[in-house]
């Protein structure tokens, strides 16, 4: 029951591989898009963060339909990739990173923002006016205190990624040892003869890296609000 099989190793490495590279991606620019949204108002900024939040309400099988649209070999992007770079998304496991970043990204950018609206805006107006250009306040001000933050995003978004499946399988498939995910060897799993076991094991992995993402990020939470609030 416990014995994990080459094949169930593949598609948790595959998962973890898959969520790490998303979720480094996503990082940058979700603390760009929610300092942007924290720190300014401007038009079409409730357009910018229905968008951002979209792959929360869409179906995933819509996304990753639009992804295939999109990044596909012959889609508009992708095939300009694949005929200028060289980079192929649908059916690799880039593709799977991908679709993983997208849907995890309004998880991402959440925490990071509402982190960045409780520091206290006087701290950075007094290191503009101790002479500090604009992105030296950042470097040196909002992203330190709003680390908490970022991190509890990341945290979440990384499980989000582990979880990822209905846009990732319609993007890139359910090929075994390049886009079967954890997600993807349930599906599959249960859908043979004998494999209800192998799919209890994945399925209890899932509810542990779950589970550890959660407090983690919980744990995260709780050091961004000890930290802007000194309690």
């Amino acid at each position: 029951m416990f014995e994990i099989s080459p094949a169930e190793w593949t598609a948790i490495l595959l998962s973890l591989r898959v969520a790490i590279i998303a979720t480094l991606v996503a990082t940058p620019f979700g603390i760009a898009l929610a300092w942007l949204l924290a720190r300014y108002n401007f038009w079409g900024k409730s357009v910018l963060d229905a968008l951002i939040h979209l792959p929360l309400v869409l179906p995933p099988v819509a996304t990753g339909y639009l992804l295939l649209l999109s990044f596909g070999r012959r889609g508009l992007v992708g095939a300009w990739l694949a005929d200028n770079f060289g980079i192929v998304f649908a059916f690799r496991w880039t593709g799977a990173a991908l679709a993983c970043g997208i849907m995890s990204f309004p998880l991402l950018v959440r925490p990071i923002r509402l982190s960045i609206e409780a520091i206290d805006r006087r701290l950075e107006q007094a290191s503009s006016t101790l002479g500090a250009a604009p992105w030296q306040v950042f470097a040196t001000v909002t992203l330190p205190l709003a680390l908490p933050g970022v991190l509890a995003g990341m945290v979440l978004g990384f499980a989000k990624a582990i979880g990822e499946f209905g846009a990732t399988i319609t993007f890139v498939s359910n090929i075994p040892g390049e886009t079967q995910t954890i997600s993807s060897a349930i599906y599959s799993l249960i859908q043979t003869p004998d494999g209800d076991a192998a799919a209890g094991r994945l399925v209890l992995i899932s509810i542990v890296i779950a589970m550890g993402a959660l407090i983690a990020s919980e744990w995260f939470a709780r050091r961004a609000t000890k930290r802007l609030h000194g309690n």
